[in-house]
């Protein structure tokens, strides 16, 4: 499709150019509106809206796509890892051998957080919420590498300040994860690859590495490739409108947490925890649940089932769904709240009124039983999220800073409040 299309306003009309992406996608370009007409577009939540051009990202929710740098998720997971496809997501392309060895090198050499950074951590109450220490860290980490936020060699330093952020983000969210549960701080280890590595970091003790399940290990790595980009959500949008300012890496990696911070974005796979708890405290298995669920009684909300975006099947659930089985297979665990969960499942999976409505177990319901299943504990499941979506959130942030038509991102609005008004005095005031 090519061409424009017409706008009328008070009979005025107004050709606007179309737009179409490489998947066919079709916007209406509404750049030159307000200058030609003094109008705006009001889009409340900018479901409609296409803020940016971006290369990284497509999904098809109809058809439950989604693809990375043209690569379908799917794939990606069965042959890649969370440290390549980190790579593909911020350079574009599948690296070389050689290229995946120094990138791999770099996440190595920048594991360490600067030895400052402990008096940091010490200044947080052992209440302090993971996402809270986690933004704040990120932001404080920047002070210690002055040619990020200015200088001349700013772009030219950028893999080092990319692989720096994926690497220490790990880093980071373990050593807060030990700080609130009073265990002493463990350092990263050269010998551990990505995910082994912050498996270490939270659950070895001093002098005692822990032993690493394999099952373990790649749920965890899946988890994180599968969180890695999801196109223009609000971290990412917010990552994206902090760094048309031109604030450095990590200021706007640090604005992206807080953006996931909020229960109605990166906390989905929490609340199917909060959901399990609430289940088991009335002593029942899930299927009294479910049926309050297709009565609308009771007030009940089914949090992990269905997709926003995904409106037949999340293809990310698929995926991990094989994984959570492995993983539970092997631990053995006995855990009322697993139990729940598996009955749920079952139920939805077979009930032609969670079927016929599109109600299937998403990538957070998997996700959430994996994370409990291996002892993470559900403050963390965010910080979780936020280590998967980092790379996503420093592709969109390079895609910004590289685009010469950026431009700082200013929103316009519909003013609703009082018109002119004279100042009176009230209370005999002067």
């Amino acid at each position: 499709m090519t061409g424009t299309a017409e706008l009328i306003i008070d009979n005025k009309r107004l050709a606007l150019p179309i737009v179409v992406g490489s998947e066919g996608e079709v916007g209406i370009d509404i750049a030159t509106l307000r200058d030609k007409t003094g109008c705006i577009t009001l889009d409340p939540g900018y479901g409609n809206t296409g803020a940016c051009k971006s290369a990284i990202t497509f999904i098809d929710g109809e058809k439950g796509i989604l693809q990375y740098r043209g690569y379908d998720i799917a794939e990606l997971a069965a042959k890649s890892t969370f440290v390549e496809t980190s790579y593909l997501l911020i350079y574009g392309e599948l690296p070389t051998a050689a290229q995946l060895a120094e990138f791999s090198a770099l996440l190595t050499d920048n594991q360490m957080l600067h030895e400052g950074m402990r008096f940091h951590f010490e200044g947080f109450p052992p209440s302090a919420h993971p996402m809270a220490i986690l933004s704040a860290m990120i932001n404080a980490a920047s002070s210690y590498y002055p040619n990020m936020v200015s200088g001349k060699n700013r772009q030219e330093r950028f893999p080092h300040h990319a692989a720096r952020l994926v690497s220490q983000v790990r880093t980071i969210a373990a050593f807060s994860y030990r700080k609130a549960h009073g265990l002493p701080v463990i350092y990263p280890k050269s010998k551990f690859k990505y995910t082994e590595n912050f498996l270490h970091l939270m659950f070895s003790m001093p002098n005692e590495d822990l032993e690493l399940n394999p099952e373990i290990v790649r749920a965890l790595d899946l988890i994180f490739l599968l969180h890695a980009d999801h196109e223009q959500n609000c971290s990412t949008a917010t990552v994206r409108m902090v760094a048309s300012s031109r604030a450095n890496l990590f200021a706007s990696a640090a604005a992206g947490v807080c953006a996931l911070w909020g229960p109605l974005h990166g906390g989905a796979n929490q609340a199917v925890l909060e959901m399990l708890e609430e289940i088991h405290r009335e002593g029942d298995d899930g299927s009294k649940f479910l049926t309050e669920v297709k009565n609308k009684t009771g007030n009940r909300r089914l949090m992990g089932f269905g997709h926003r975006v995904y409106k037949n099947f999340d293809p990310r659930a698929v995926i991990i769904k094989e994984q959570c089985d492995k993983v539970l297979a092997q631990l053995h665990k006995s855990d009322p709240l697993l139990d729940i969960a598996k009955r749920l499942e079952e139920i939805a999976l077979h009930d032609d009124y969670f079927i016929s409505r599109k109600l299937y177990p998403n990538v957070d319901f998997y996700s959430g039983i994996i994370m409990r299943a291996i002892g993470i504990p559900m403050d963390m499941f965010t910080v979780m999220f936020a280590i998967g979506r980092m790379p996503g959130w420093i592709a969109n942030f390079k895609e910004v800073m590289e685009d010469p038509d950026s431009r700082i991102a200013r929103p316009r609005q519909i003013y609703t409040g009082p018109t002119p008004r004279s100042y009176v005095a009230l209370d005999g005031r002067a």
